[in-house]
């Protein structure tokens, strides 16, 4: 690994949108009418611990964004929750509308740029029974939702998030792929309804994991990883480069309408998924020099692998990048810090690879330590959160951070005055599980 204290400082020769990013399910708690609560309640077998407040963030979002002030945060990602707005079919919570509205007004006021993603993994319960994004008759409560909610709050926002993460998974059956080309068309009609009221930059935030195989000499193993990677990565960007939806085991479907649907490349980038052909479901184990247990639960660990955002970044030429979220879940915050440095070197050493690459923001996975959809044992933010007062507590890392965003770059000096010393790092033993998720 390279010695970090030694770094010389870079500054990024463009300037960078520095902030960090939530999402409400996650953050705001007491989020009844969202199909997350519900299968919480239907199914406690299948959560460690139910979401309940969270971080309470709907009554604390004054204290969450004099916080972002206090971190020098330029930017802010947040879902507006389309239960609160609609939490039953037909009815509107204007309370709700007031509460994004002032959060917006602040958020303005403070001079921190708004990316609003408006689903981001939690939909109203009316709205899943329906059958979701699957159903493409259903896409029209989606846009007319939009009709209501975005005139209201457009000249407060910088940028637009239309869904999250919809891209991941490799199965091939047909339910599995009718999502991804549902949630496609879902994006497809949200981007053209956001653009009949903004002029801000959409996208929809694409979990960026390289599909890696496990023997690069390997045919089948290579064979599987670019299966996979279509399935994962490339379906998407090919539909919003050419229109097409191309998936296998089904017919293409060319929509005018995707092509150039996304105004840049919003990427969530965290790890990589080893790939093989000896195994049923094509995902390999990770190698055990390379694997760390940073939390104390049976959670898809991260690597320290920064090269694989250089190799997805390559990709990615043709329009502004901005990294929609980027973090590691771990009890020891030197490690949360270790690997920003690491994540901040590939960005340096990308630009410099790539030159047509425009890296525009860096919003990092997460401000709090929030629910992570089904445990508040998974920690990855800035800030420490009390489960019983919800007293907020940056950090090292968020202090790391901010000095970070004020040089627009790093160095090892900054690095070595947050981790002086690098001995007895938190680990936990026994098994660490290998898994192809990005939960955030």
């Amino acid at each position: 690994m390279i010695n970090l204290r030694t770094m010389p400082a870079y500054t990024f020769p463009e300037p960078i949108l520095w902030g960090s990013a939530t999402a409400g399910h996650q953050i705001e708690g007491d989020n009844i009418h969202s199909s997350n609560y519900h299968y919480e309640q239907a199914h406690p077998e299948n959560y460690v611990e139910p979401s309940g407040k969270a971080c309470n963030s709907y009554e604390l979002y004054k204290e969450d964004i004099e916080l972002l002030k206090q971190l020098g945060h330029q930017a802010y990602r947040f879902s507006i929750e389309w239960c609160r707005i609609q939490p039953e079919e037909g009815r509107v919570d204007e309370g709700a509308v007031a509460h994004y509205q002032d959060m917006l007004d602040r958020l303005a006021a403070a001079g921190i740029h708004a990316c609003v993603t408006l689903v981001h993994g939690s939909v109203p319960w009316w709205f899943a029974q329906k059958g979701g994004w699957d159903k493409v008759e259903n896409h029209h409560y989606f846009t007319e939702y939009i009709d209501y909610i975005v005139p209201r709050i457009a000249d407060r926002v910088g940028s637009w998030i239309i869904l999250n993460e919809f891209n991941l998974g490799r199965a091939v059956t047909p339910a599995a792929l009718q999502h991804k080309v549902g949630s496609l068309k879902a994006h497809c009609a949200g981007a053209l309804a956001v653009k009949q009221y903004s002029k801000a930059p959409v996208s929809s935030a694409h979990a960026f994991v390289h599909q890696d195989p496990v023997r690069p000499l390997d045919k089948m193993d290579r064979t599987m990883a670019d299966l996979s990677d279509w399935l994962i990565n490339e379906f998407f960007f090919h539909a919003v480069r050419t229109g097409e939806i191309v998936l296998p085991y089904r017919e293409m479907e060319f929509v005018p309408e995707l092509k150039q649907s996304c105004d840049y490349w919003a990427v969530n980038y965290y790890h990589r998924t080893p790939v093989t052909g000896r195994t049923a479901t094509g995902v390999g184990t990770k190698l055990e020099f390379s694997r760390c247990k940073l939390v104390d639960c049976d959670f898809g660990q991260r690597e320290f692998n920064p090269e694989s955002f250089m190799q997805c970044a390559s990709r990615l030429t043709d329009k502004d990048v901005w990294i929609t979220e980027n973090g590691i879940c771990c009890d020891d915050d030197r490690v949360r810090i270790i690997y920003t440095m690491l994540q901040l070197e590939a960005m340096k050493m990308a630009l410099q690879y790539y030159p047509a690459l425009r890296i525009k923001a860096y919003l990092h996975w997460s401000l709090l330590d929030n629910y992570e959809w089904s445990s508040f044992v998974p920690r990855f933010g800035l800030c420490d959160v009390d489960r019983k007062t919800f007293e907020r507590t940056p950090k090292p890392s968020a202090w790391f951070l901010k000095e970070v965003i004020e040089r627009n770059g790093f160095s090892g000096a900054l690095f070595e005055k947050y981790v002086p010393e690098l001995s007895c790092f938190k680990l936990y033993g026994g098994e660490n599980r290998s898994m192809d998720i990005t939960i955030n």
